[in-house]
């Protein structure tokens, strides 16, 4: 901290979901039907759509595993441990995790001005509802119900938590975003995924969602695409229902399903500018968070070779349009001054992923990762880029 002469802005902060947080505002008659709770063996799972979730060990955090357990890990494991290792240290829920006036005495700690708070559990249900839209849309009505409950949308101008928007029914998003921005919020956020709908599987692009598109166009507000459960197969390379990588009698061995997350932003942010949402909808701002960077070199590739290909398609270079209305949120592991390159200082933000275990212990643990920017260029990464995208820009 002492190499900022400023107050950072996080634009990548987690709860963990209160045991309630899904089911305080929703219709108990609705619970088998959308989201309760079982015990099995002793634990507590979520059944959602009548199915059990083991997407997370414990989904009460009750305990949990520390804050950036797994940072050595993704620092290239230097001490050579097995992954299990990093996990089986285990703490008492913190109340900062649950309570936003424990989490605006934390941020202090941690040399923190403002965050942008987003899901934990929330951005990988509605993979596990996609085949009933109503129910997704129920649920997800009760989940920002508790978030204004528990966290607000602007709490003391400095915690700016995002409710969850699925465009699997167009009326509901734009009912629900409405209600977001009577609610102050700054910011939207969604899974980067293709749309289940009543009608079929829609890309966020179709048309049947331009008055969402319009109404975020007008309004300012920032959409968050935030790394989630977009739904990706892993074809029959690896086990759909295991995460990155899977512990057997030969040891950790690597996954294809540590690619998914890239694999699903990397379509989404592509079809944005392959289907021209941008020309349509000049104002809109998309933030990229938590969903990595590697793959923005390849992107702006094809956005290239596309607009060779199709001469008169695109009315701007695809890639100016991109790095306009785009901003990228890379892993703390990526190459930082790569995407600086590619999409402009003005265009990265800083975020920690704090308090997850993929994260940063503390969150200014980052600033290794940016110290040879310049001192103007630090500042708009770690503050001064998330600043901008927390106002809204009316037209």
């Amino acid at each position: 901290m002492a190499d900022l002469d400023y107050l950072a802005f996080d634009a990548d902060n987690h709860y963990y979901e209160a045991i309630d947080a899904f089911t305080r505002h929703l219709d108990p008659r609705q619970g088998s039907r959308v989201i309760q709770w079982a015990q099995i063996n002793g634990r507590q799972y979520h059944v959602i759509g009548g199915r059990v979730s083991h997407a997370v060990v414990n989904p009460t955090f009750d305990p949990v595993s520390p804050a950036g357990a797994m940072h050595d890990y993704f620092r290239g494991n230097p001490d050579q441990r097995s992954p299990l290792d990093f996990l089986r240290e285990r703490e008492p829920i913190r109340p900062e995790y649950r309570d936003r006036d424990a989490r605006l005495a934390t941020m202090d700690e941690h040399g923190l001005e403002q965050i942008w708070l987003f899901p934990t559990l929330g951005m990988i249900y509605e993979e596990l509802l996609k085949h009933d839209p109503e129910a997704v849309t129920m649920m997800f009505t009760a989940f920002n119900r508790w978030i204004e409950d528990d966290w607000g949308c602007a709490y003391r101008d400095r915690i700016f938590t995002a409710p969850y928007i699925s465009l699997c029914d167009i009326d509901w998003a734009v009912r629900e975003l409405e209600w977001a921005l009577d609610h102050d919020a700054r910011t939207v956020v969604m899974r980067p995924a293709a749309v289940w709908t009543a009608q079929g599987v829609r890309p966020p692009t179709d048309p049947m969602f331009d008055p969402f598109w319009a109404r975020v166009n007008e309004s300012g507000i920032t959409v968050v695409a935030h790394a989630g459960d977009s739904g990706y197969s892993s074809q029959g390379y690896a086990d759909d229902d295991s995460f990155s990588a899977k512990f057997s009698t030969g040891g950790w061995r690597p996954s294809v399903r540590s690619f998914a997350i890239e694999r699903a932003a990397y379509d989404f942010l592509i079809t944005l500018a392959f289907d021209k949402l941008f020309d349509r909808f000049p104002n809109v701002r998309v933030a990229s968070v938590e969903n990595g960077s590697e793959f923005l070199g390849d992107l702006f590739k094809k956005l290239h070779s596309t607009a060779r290909k199709m001469p008169g398609y695109f009315a701007d270079d695809p890639v100016e349009s991109f790095r306009r209305n785009v901003w990228i949120n890379p892993f703390w592991e990526d190459d930082v001054y790569e995407i600086v390159d590619l999409m402009g200082a003005d265009r990265v933000i800083f975020g920690s992923d704090w308090p997850h275990i993929e994260g940063m212990p503390r969150p200014l643990d980052y600033l290794p990762e940016v110290k040879e920017l310049d001192a103007d260029a630090q500042r708009l990464v770690m503050r001064d880029n998330a600043r901008v995208l927390n106002q809204r820009t009316p037209l």
